[in-house]
């Protein structure tokens, strides 16, 4: 059964919020510190004070109610949704799906431009936001494709495509992999490529393959620190994140911060508002456990067409070759700019390229 969805959050929780906010105990800094050690305590007052103050969530709830939301049940877990149907009645389907930390908010910019060609589902990740918590064990990325393939099934689309970023970049290439026999294409704007144990396939690639190696090498060997709590000891992190919202706020922020291209211009009160996204539904702990349950399982397969959007900011660059053994890359764009939160920081460059590459498979 599928269930129309509004947003309404006891004022008593938003009241809670504002007096956790007025009381935070505020750790000390080293001076001089900027962000050797962390985001800055400058920084973190500062959004801190406006989200108690200034930023107004009755307004954005408000705003987010006026698209078509829903909920059903899969496999035992809360799915929320966005449904927005295209003009076209024989448009492709299209399914976008957000990564961590962000949510289905990362999609609000490109729904007008691309529901003019392609009926849309907006899921949430099971874990995340309106679909979470999860209530058991095994909820990796593999079984969140199987969901949203069963999703897409119950709302009768027997053809459609897959969008992704981040932990959506693995989910549709799951989906691809789980039902490849509807899933016409997956587009994707982040894809690790870490070397394949192949000799002498590095000193072949071009110089600007060889710096991106050099960065995905970097992280793979320092680890991040949030990648490390999350994806070993996520219930350890969700005692701080669940009771802190300075807590829940730094997390997010930080990576906000760091992902982003330096000229981006989302707006503050859309980052706050997916912060308060994940403290007022309490998902802090599930959405992390997506990181250790996708800890295991060895590569995706995925069978089908596939186009990646390479943005100049992103935590790591996708190096073609590297792709192209694993997958049928039939797109392949460069942008200069724009970093990990693309729909968001530059959506006119991300819808476009999205629309290229599904209306080129559709005339294929």
């Amino acid at each position: 059964m599928i269930k129309s969805f509004r947003i309404d959050v006891p004022q008593a929780d938003l009241d809670d919020l504002a007096d956790r906010l007025a009381r935070t105990r505020w750790p000390d800094e080293l001076p001089g510190a900027g962000r050797d050690y962390g985001i800055p305590l400058g920084r973190v007052r500062e959004l801190a004070e406006y989200w108690r103050n200034g930023y107004d969530w009755r307004r954005h709830e408000a705003e987010l109610n006026e698209l078509p939301q829903f909920t059903t049940e899969i496999d035992g877990q809360t799915i929320h949704f966005v449904h927005v149907r295209s003009a076209k009645p024989d448009a492709l389907a299209l399914v976008l799906i957000h990564g961590w930390p962000g949510s289905y908010l990362e999609f609000l910019d490109v729904i007008e431009p691309l529901s003019q060609d392609f009926h849309l589902v907006i899921p949430s990740i099971p874990g995340f936001g309106f679909s979470g918590p999860t209530r058991d064990r095994g909820w990796d990325i593999r079984r969140v494709a199987r969901a949203f393939a069963e999703l897409m099934d119950r709302l009768g689309y027997g053809r459609y495509g897959a969008q992704g970023g981040d932990w959506g970049a693995g989910i549709a290439r799951a989906l691809g992999g789980t039902a490849p026999e509807h899933v016409v294409g997956v587009h994707l704007n982040y894809l690790p490529t870490p070397p394949p144990p192949v000799p002498g396939i590095e000193d072949a690639l071009s110089d600007d393959d060889q710096a991106r190696l050099a960065k995905i090498k970097q992280m793979v060997a320092q680890r991040p620190g949030y990648q490390v709590l999350q994806g070993t000891t996520p219930q350890t992190i969700s005692y701080a994140l669940t009771d802190s919202p300075v807590a829940q706020l730094a997390w997010i922020v930080e990576r906000f911060d760091e992902w982003t291209d330096p000229a981006s211009t989302i707006e503050l009160d859309r980052v706050l508002t997916d912060v308060s996204l994940y403290w007022l539904t309490g998902t802090a702990g599930s959405s992390a456990r997506l990181t250790r349950e996708s800890g295991v399982g060895g590569p995706l397969s995925c069978p089908v067409p596939v186009g990646i959007a390479v943005f100049a900011h992103d935590i790591t660059r996708s190096i073609r070759p590297f792709a192209e053994r694993i997958h049928d890359i039939v797109h392949w764009s460069e942008f200069g700019d724009g970093g990990h939160f693309a729909a968001m920081e530059i959506p006119e460059l991300f819808a476009g390229d999205v629309r290229e590459f599904f209306t080129g498979l559709a005339l294929g």
